[in-house]
């Protein structure tokens, strides 16, 4: 039998959060979650945004936990998940109009972060809107000391992972016709990136 997973984190975090992106993903739309996770986030932030659709999505071995939190939460506007990984060649899906991760980056090496912004640029429409939370280096330095433990523990675990520098990140998504809109301090030394897929890319 599946135990239920559990995120402590998860709880933490889901209400700054979800004062956040309630803002952002203020229209109609189906929101996909890329990381789905224990499916937390999904059904609090479907049962507090019923204007949208929210397409949970992880890696196969993620899908039946998420499925006992949306099994549970019983939610019209929480759609099953998804098998996905960022690498996957093809993405179930055809386009994006809003996407939402949290706590990926610094679990993927550096290699997955570029595919996934490689896919990105295929699959979110013009003006689509990308929230991306998790903590983040500025100019190469840890912005507490909690993030810079944290980003050890990362590194012992998997050389690959660690927190990522803001500069990095937002000019590879730059590279890939994604603008940032704002830069939002959270709480636990997180940020809240808003990004908007440019209209017109860039030659």
């Amino acid at each position: 039998m599946i135990e239920k997973p559990y995120s402590q984190a998860c709880e933490n975090n889901k209400d700054p959060i979800l004062n956040v992106i309630r803002e952002v993903f203020c229209k109609p739309v189906t929101v996909w979650e890329i990381g789905g996770g224990t499916g937390q986030h999904a059904c609090h932030f479907a049962s507090h945004l019923p204007h949208l659709e929210w397409q949970p999505t992880d890696r196969s071995e993620n899908i039946p936990g998420i499925n006992l939190w949306r099994d549970e939460a019983q939610l019209a506007n929480l759609l099953p998940p998804l098998a996905l990984d960022v690498t996957d060649p093809v993405w179930p899906c055809t386009s994006v109009d809003a996407l939402f991760t949290a706590n990926t980056l610094h679990i993927m090496s550096w290699q997955e972060i570029e595919i996934f912004f490689d896919r990105l640029s295929l699959y979110l429409n013009p003006n689509a809107l990308l929230c991306i939370y998790g903590p983040f280096n500025y100019r190469g330095a840890y912005t507490s000391e909690s993030n810079a433990r944290f980003d050890g523990w990362l590194k012992n675990r998997d050389p690959l992972s660690g927190i990522r520098d803001f500069e990095t990140i937002t000019n590879l998504a730059a590279e890939h016709a994604l603008e940032l809109l704002n830069d939002v301090a959270m709480p636990a030394n997180n940020r809240l990136l808003i990004l908007k897929r440019r209209s017109c890319p860039e030659p």
